[in-house]
């Protein structure tokens, strides 16, 4: 049986790719990308399958059994492009399609949603069985801000008290793999979170317990955290965007204590401090 993982390039592809890889043959594995030069590296067939170029995903699908659909990273242009690999995955004869969705897509106030909503709806319209992962926030969205944070001397947002239940990438990859190596998954809609909830306070108070400094959340209103953004180098549309979720994260959006996601993968989800802390490691390896 092939199965198909979509962006297997991208942070989070790449470790569903490394996971697969020791649960099924490199050779019932196939890495769909915008660029296969680029996926030369993941010891498994590369096919040219690019969104925005419907005839690259006819041919990229056939004999694709099972396909991972990790959603796009082009904000705004996703719903179509989603679009495009749904109408020649059912054109293939592909017998089953894991998403990755957002947490509670149906009914959150992240701007994100729009786009899932909208794709989930493609599938149940597709007639082809299906399997909705809605991922909540990755714990990487914050630790990969570490150096500005350290930098600045605080962490800013406007997420308020808001809890993040925030979990890794590994976390979500181990999901991901959880569904697409056993059976009982069609029509099953998972809200994905991490066992631990956390505001941007206690985000910031673990970070400065970990370095020793007194390393302050603070918290802006939404406009103002967006123009801060826009000043880092962040494009203004993203930025404000960003500020947005924020905004959606002080309403309760990105909180979830069903524990599904740990359910799935058999392990409690990866702690804020380890998380943080790794992320310190990495840091310092880089500087």
């Amino acid at each position: 049986m092939k199965i198909g993982i979509t962006g297997a390039t991208g942070h989070l592809g790449r470790l569903v790719v490394a996971k697969m890889k020791e649960r099924a043959a490199a050779d019932d594995l196939v890495a769909l990308v915008r660029s296969p030069q680029k996926a030369a590296d993941l010891g498994i067939e590369a096919r040219e399958a690019d969104y925005d170029k419907p005839e690259t995903l006819q041919r990229a699908l056939q004999g694709i059994d099972t396909l991972l659909l990790i959603s796009g990273s082009e904000v705004g242009k996703r719903a179509r492009q989603h679009q495009h690999i749904i109408d020649a995955a059912r054109q293939n004869g592909v017998q089953r399609i894991v998403y990755t969705s957002v947490l509670h897509a149906d009914n959150t106030s992240v701007s994100l949603a729009t786009e899932h909503r909208a794709t989930e709806q493609a599938l149940k319209d597709s007639g082809i069985p299906h399997t909705f992962l809605r991922n909540g926030w990755y714990t990487e969205n914050y630790t990969a801000s570490i150096p500005g944070a350290l930098a600045g001397g605080a962490v800013i947002g406007s997420a308020g008290e808001g809890k993040i239940s925030a979990a890794t990438r590994e976390d979500y990859a181990d999901a991901a793999v959880a569904v697409l190596t056993s059976e009982g998954h069609e029509g099953k809609v998972y809200e994905l979170a991490g066992d631990e909830a956390f505001t941007l306070k206690e985000y910031a108070a673990e970070l400065s317990r970990q370095t020793g400094r007194d390393i302050p959340y603070k918290n802006l209103p939404e406009a103002e955290y967006a123009a801060a953004m826009a000043g880092f180098g962040i494009p203004e549309e993203m930025a404000r965007a960003i500020a947005g979720w924020d905004v959606s994260v002080s309403k309760g959006d990105l909180f979830d204590d069903s524990r599904q996601l740990s359910k799935l993968i058999g392990r409690p989800t990866t702690p804020l401090s380890v998380a943080i802390e790794e992320a310190l490691q990495y840091t310092s390896k880089a500087g």
